[in-house]
């Protein structure tokens, strides 16, 4: 496995971690379609809660949540589509978060929570 790819791996557990101490119920992670891939699928009450986790080892090159693009929250809104068709009557609401998980070489992790990305 790519150190890249670790990162990424260790960042989603992070974030599964806090919204778990934050209330919510993991349903899925990485979930795959044809049309690509959601992180992490939550509820939070009667929410279902479609989590896009950025990890980046600092902000040398930009905070993570900086590469969520209009394009990318557009995907997220298609992916999301796919999920509730795929597991149908288990979305009374739903929404798109974003959590950015910075993960330095030496010391803790810092992790930020932004709801409602759309």
């Amino acid at each position: 496995m790519a150190a890249k790819d670790v990162l990424g791996a260790r960042g989603e557990d992070l974030a599964a971690d806090h919204l778990i101490s934050a209330g919510l119920e993991i349903v899925d992670r990485n979930w795959r379609c044809s049309q690509g891939e959601l992180d992490i699928v939550a509820r939070d009450r009667e929410e279902i809660v479609f989590v896009e986790v950025k990890t980046r080892s600092s902000v040398l090159f930009g905070h993570p949540f900086e590469s969520i693009t209009a394009t990318k929250v557009a995907r997220l809104r298609r992916l999301a589509a796919a999920w509730c068709d795929a597991h149908e009557g288990t979305a009374a609401a739903i929404r798109i978060d974003a959590v950015a998980v910075i993960v330095p070489s030496r010391g803790v992790a810092e992790i930020e929570h932004l709801k409602r990305v759309s």
